[in-house]
């Protein structure tokens, strides 16, 4: 899944016409390098004469069964000193751990492995429950496919932000999730087991704006509100009210933490009635105000200050295969 976050620099290039990444993978003895899925990479020799504007270091599936070699160590290091930016993909954190980077930093990984990066690197602040995080130059991902997530947020960062949806859309990614948000979303947590309550949640999640009764989520399956109800209950142990509640609150949240509108926007955007709805659902689902979260983020913001200048300039984008 690593490796996959190469296709987001590629339609990057597809997008904008022109080579604004060149992707190239190394391994420290370079050639074939045999993936954990059983595909062979071929790679160039990582060395002190490997040069790239930003680094990416591929987890493992068993970290803590690895123990990063002396040399593996000092070439991730030569990264962060000539690079602009180093990034740990999932448990590639480990990695980064291992060569100190982390230290002092805000850094995420595949919540599974959370208590052991917190162990494995004590002076670090892991956060198991966000997508990505950006300390610095230091970007760190949770597990899987929120690698996509950080691969596009650097797309954004380097390219603007229409570009950066451009390439989403030919990706089909159905949205870039903030680096705040959950691993753990609420349409996960939800767990419909059929394509009926699935399609009704997805046409909730597109429509938060809207009224949403359940009249009109049964008449989206073709189900009668009473029935739809019960079997909506039977499978997610919720009601259809309380569910999409929940769905308004991630998403206001979402947008809370991305910083870029108003509540009142959120609220109105999210299916809240006003500014003081949203603010009273939301200190009742989290236990705390929507301004409070804000400040705080902001507050996160300037003290890890931003990885880079938006300048779009052509860089390599390299991948370490581990």
């Amino acid at each position: 899944m690593a490796m996959g976050t190469q296709s987001v620099f590629e339609i990057a290039n597809i997008v904008t016409r022109e080579k604004a990444y060149e992707v190239i993978d190394y391994s420290l003895t370079g050639g074939k390098v045999r993936s954990s899925l059983g595909t062979t990479v071929f790679t160039e020799v990582a060395n002190e004469a490997a040069l790239a504007d930003t680094w990416m270091i591929c987890g493992v599936v068993a970290p803590l069964d690895v123990k990063h070699r002396a040399e593996e160590v000092e070439f991730i290091t030569h990264a962060a000193r000539t690079g602009r930016r180093v990034a740990g993909l999932c448990t590639g954190a480990f990695a980064l751990g291992d060569a100190g980077l982390l230290e002092g930093r805000r850094v995420t990984t595949h919540w599974a492995f959370a208590n052991h990066l917190r162990t494995r690197c004590p002076g670090a602040q892991v956060e198991d429950d966000r997508i990505f995080i950006v300390d610095g130059s230091i970007w760190t991902s949770a597990g899987l496919t929120a690698a996509m997530d950080l691969a596009l947020a650097m797309v954004e960062k380097d390219l603007g932000h229409e570009v950066a949806s451009s390439v989403a859309h030919v990706l089909v990614m159905n949205y870039r999730r903030s680096g705040g948000q959950s691993q753990h979303s609420e349409m996960l947590r939800l767990g419909a087991k059929s394509d009926r309550i699935q399609a009704a949640l997805d046409y909730a999640r597109r429509n938060l704006a809207q009224a949403l009764t359940v009249d009109d989520l049964a008449r989206t399956v073709h189900l009668s509100p009473r029935q739809f109800s019960r079997v909506f209950q039977m499978e997610t142990g919720r009601s259809p009210k309380k569910a999409i509640e929940q769905l308004r609150l991630e998403e206001a949240r979402n947008m809370i933490e991305r910083g870029r509108y108003p509540l009142e926007i959120i609220a109105r955007e999210t299916g809240f009635r006003d500014r003081k709805h949203l603010r009273e659902v939301f200190v009742r689902g989290y236990g705390i105000a929507p301004q409070v979260l804000r400040r705080e983020r902001r507050a996160g913001s300037r003290t890890t200050g931003s990885t880079a200048d938006s300048t779009g300039d052509t860089g390599e984008h390299c991948v370490v295969a581990d």
